[in-house]
């Protein structure tokens, strides 16, 4: 078997792009078509799901470690940014957004959240809109709850108060221009 680039310890957090944090539950030996196989078994506790993954798959999957302080640090920076609203056709968009989300790197995820976020005197959202804008608001909230060691909605609650600040800054020159 080929050496391990990527070690993770029960107990450890790990993002796997597709389903968000993960924890490391065990590590398994099992005997699959003659051949032994090492897995990490994954729990993901939201979905009440459990995932395994070959130790030699782990790198190509994308599972990582939680982010280090620093990206953390840069994606609550980008959610303080002003949003990006492409006026392309929303089903494009929507793919994107989707792509963003499922590639696992926390800022283009805070990218998402951002873009899709309405404050309470903005237009309402469309339902997919809406259901993507939770999907990554979601997502961003597991990994900062998993590093700061909070429950995922003070983590939420957080983002939000973010979000909430910069909405109040860029509307008030939005409605400054319309004056």
């Amino acid at each position: 078997m080929a050496a391990k680039a990527l070690s993770f310890d029960v107990g450890d957090y790990v993002v796997y792009p597709k389903h968000g944090v993960g924890r490391v539950v065990e590590l398994q030996s099992t005997d699959i078509a003659g051949m032994q196989l090492e897995l990490y078994v994954l729990r993901f506790e939201k979905e009440k799901m459990t995932l395994r993954v070959p130790t030699n798959k782990a790198e190509s999957v994308g599972m990582r470690k939680l982010s280090s302080d620093k990206t953390l640090k840069d994606a609550l920076e980008t959610l303080k940014g002003k949003p990006k609203v492409k006026r392309t056709m929303w089903s494009r968009r929507a793919q994107e957004y989707e792509a963003k989300i499922n590639s696992g790197d926390l800022i283009s995820i805070a990218e998402v959240t951002r873009d899709l976020f309405r404050a309470d005197d903005q237009p309402e959202q469309s339902y997919s809109e809406r259901q993507i804008f939770e999907a990554a608001s979601s997502r961003l909230a597991r990994e900062l709850a998993a590093m700061e060691q909070v429950d995922e909605p003070k983590a939420l609650e957080q983002i939000l108060e973010i979000l909430n600040k910069a909405a109040a800054i860029y509307n008030k020159d939005k409605v400054a221009a319309e004056k």
